[in-house]
């Protein structure tokens, strides 16, 4: 059985033409795993109303 993770590869997989070996499938479903996570961490993280993005970014 397929689940959503699955689903998105197999879609990115498709529309980038990239080959996705099943040998591979664990560990790209690894990282998708962690990657969403973190992404989950950043946007429920409570910003105030006013909060606004930078103009400028730079390092």
């Amino acid at each position: 059985m397929t689940d959503h993770l699955d689903d998105y590869m197999n879609a990115v997989a498709r529309a980038m033409a990239l080959p996705l070996e099943d040998a591979w499938r664990p560990a790209v479903r690894a990282n998708l795993d962690v990657s969403l996570r973190l992404a989950r961490l950043v946007d429920d993280f409570p910003l105030p109303d006013d909060a606004a993005s930078a103009a400028v970014y730079s390092t």
